[in-house]
């Protein structure tokens, strides 16, 4: 549009179709007619995170930490204007909580409610991660992809991995004086960088 209600304006020469702004300058007859939306310059991020909510994470507080974390998490997402997927990993199967959409307050008021128990379908919920990033990879080329992690790494045995190819970040919430350390072993099996919440930043 050269010249309209909002004076001149940029347009890009493809994608999305901006109708408005076209329709604002009468009916279009040509291709050229056409305006287009511009792209953002940085892309969109979406950022994927798996809750390992299973009955041992009661223990020593370590679910109680993990929320706090989470907490700061949202809101750096609602600040950055990250989309996020959320995953749960309890009972005897995983629960999507959100896929892609952005932060709002119904999160806070989602993990005021969040509580663990049952079993750990972690190695489903890493199944069905894998899975939707890639589908969402393939409608959104351009997005950048984030995976976080919270969990404290108790399960028994994994057998191959999916494989994340996005940066990946494991936070182990393990907590107590016996600590069995397979968070480490699964952060390395999914090349996923290895952080203990205790950790000081």
């Amino acid at each position: 549009m050269k010249n309209g209600r909002q004076g001149q304006r940029r347009a890009a020469c493809s994608g999305a179709v901006n109708w408005p702004g076209t329709l604002l300058n009468g009916r279009p007859r040509h291709y050229q007619d056409l305006l287009f939306h511009l792209r953002s310059r940085a892309p969109h991020e979406v950022w994927l995170v798996i809750v390992d909510a299973s009955a041992s994470t009661r223990r020593h507080q370590a679910l109680s930490d993990a929320k706090g974390l989470l907490a700061q998490l949202f809101d750096d997402a609602y600040r950055q204007r990250a989309r996020l997927a959320l995953l749960t990993a309890s009972g005897s199967a995983p629960k999507w909580q959100v896929q892609g959409l952005k932060a709002s307050g119904s999160l806070r008021d989602w993990l005021q409610t969040l509580g663990a128990g049952g079993g750990t379908p972690l190695l489903a919920a890493l199944e069905q991660a894998a899975q939707w990033l890639a589908q969402r990879q393939k409608r959104f080329g351009a997005e950048q992809q984030r995976l976080l992690l919270l969990t404290d790494g108790r399960l028994r045995h994994w057998p191959a991995l999916p494989v994340f190819d996005c940066p990946s970040l494991l936070v182990d919430i393990e907590r107590g004086p016996i600590r069995l350390g397979r968070a480490k072993a699964l952060a390395c099996d999914l090349d996923a960088e290895y952080r203990h919440i205790d950790q000081p930043d």
